[in-house]
């Protein structure tokens, strides 16, 4: 899938950006692997804590205290502050509790996402469960390279 993107991308015109917290840079290596990915990513930021999301990505210290960091509200304005601070038109962005841990209210396995581009802009809840760190880190990667494909083969509006 992940050539398919960049040939998706490379077609339309499209640059990507990556917004990523639980994964910290594993989707944009993903992106990254395959030879030519320079054509079409354009960069990815890893914000773990949530001062780097505020700083790189305009969240909002309200839409944190709101809401907290995993929280569709978080994962919209990472897409959306990747699109601000980038040169890209796509970006996708992620936000959750890799584990171990969690809590009542958030579950370890509980992954947010965002996607923003010229089709607008969408997020998700996932539920992995507590599948482990290095399992719910795959699985979120993961989703959000299908979201990213989704997005690609929508009609250009």
């Amino acid at each position: 899938m992940r050539s398919e993107i960049l040939a998706l991308a490379k077609a339309r015109g499209i640059m990507i950006a990556t917004a990523e917290s639980c994964t910290a840079g594993m989707v944009a290596a993903a992106l990254t692997d395959l030879a030519g990915s320079s054509a079409v990513f354009e960069r990815g930021f890893v914000t773990y804590t949530n001062a780097a999301k505020m700083q790189m990505l305009d969240v909002g210290a309200d839409t944190l205290a709101a809401h907290g960091a995993v929280s569709e509200e978080v994962a919209e304005q990472m897409a959306r502050g990747a699109l601000t601070h980038s040169e890209a038109q796509l970006a996708v962005s992620l936000t959750g509790i890799a584990g171990p841990g969690g809590s009542e209210h958030k579950p370890e396995g509980r992954v947010c996402f965002g996607i923003a581009g010229p089709s607008g802009w969408q997020t998700e809840t996932v539920e992995f469960g507590a599948l482990g760190r290095k399992y719910v880190r795959a699985a979120a990667r993961d989703h959000a390279l299908e979201l990213v494909h989704a997005a690609l083969c929508a009609p250009p509006e």
